[in-house]
């Protein structure tokens, strides 16, 4: 695990204070002013500039009549984001306990989260020297296979935020920084079906990725093995591509993809 920073140590006083009155939503669903200055102690003034600002986001709505206070539809918006994100990881962790047995290796399977991509679940392999990675780890989308089959299937706009953001920058001497040559090969990983990464994230690591699809052939994520070079490379990547785009078939199936003959 890694160690936090101290920057990730130091809260919020205003910030905690807002959550504390979020969190009374968890005893019931309604609170007037009073109730909430009473259980949080805060003051007054303090607690009505709380609110204003929670309500002007969404997150509490008031009823002026009754002088209650109720959850608002930003956190129904974030719970069901919750919901979507736990029925993926269980509908995925069983495939990816499959896809680390066949192939000895770490599995992974990741989502795009903003202008990165998100680790959701993970089963580790079962070498003692393996591609380390944690699940709610964020990673950059431009480097290394997942991140690069999340870019080919996922929407064009995200290209281009990347690039405005200069999301682009080297990791190692084998990350792909030049936009020509990464569309290049994204439209080679999106023909394919599948990505190969040699190098690009973790220097002696190699990566193979391929794309989870839904009903509608939207993208949902991205599965995929990492390992060191001397266990992942030219002699082994041909049955371990063979491995990954099978696991992610049968994953998208599981998501309603429409049929398992169909080109991807």
């Amino acid at each position: 695990m890694e160690a936090k920073t101290k920057e990730a140590s130091r809260f919020i006083d205003v910030v905690l204070r807002a959550l504390d009155i979020l969190d009374l939503f968890q005893q019931k669903s309604e609170f007037t002013l009073k109730e909430i200055i009473d259980l949080t102690g805060l003051t007054r003034s303090r607690t009505m500039r709380l609110i204003g600002t929670l309500e002007s986001r969404g997150y509490l709505v008031a009823n002026y009549q009754s002088r209650k206070y109720f959850p608002g539809v930003k956190l129904a918006v974030l719970g069901k984001s919750y919901e979507r994100m736990n029925h993926i990881e269980a509908i995925t962790r069983p495939i990816l306990k499959n896809l680390s047995n066949r192939t000895g290796e770490s599995a992974t399977f990741y989502v795009i989260d903003g202008t990165d991509r998100l680790a959701i679940a993970r089963e580790e392999g079962t070498h003692a020297l393996r591609y380390s990675v944690h699940e709610g780890q964020r990673m950059p989308l431009h480097a290394g296979a997942s991140g690069k089959v999340l870019l080919a299937f996922g929407p064009i706009e995200l290209l281009e935020k990347m690039k405005a953001r200069n999301k682009l920058g080297a990791i190692t001497p084998n990350t792909i920084t030049d936009m020509d040559t990464l569309l290049t090969e994204l439209f080679s990983i999106r023909k394919n079906g599948y990505a190969i990464s040699r190098g690009e994230n973790v220097a002696g690591a190699n990566a193979i990725s391929a794309p989870v699809l839904g009903h509608n052939k939207q993208l949902i994520g991205a599965i995929g093995i990492a390992a060191p070079t001397n266990r992942l490379n030219d002699k082994n990547i041909e049955d371990r591509v063979n491995i990954v785009t099978e696991t992610a078939n049968q994953l998208s199936r599981k998501f309603g993809y429409p049929s398992k003959n169909e080109k991807r």
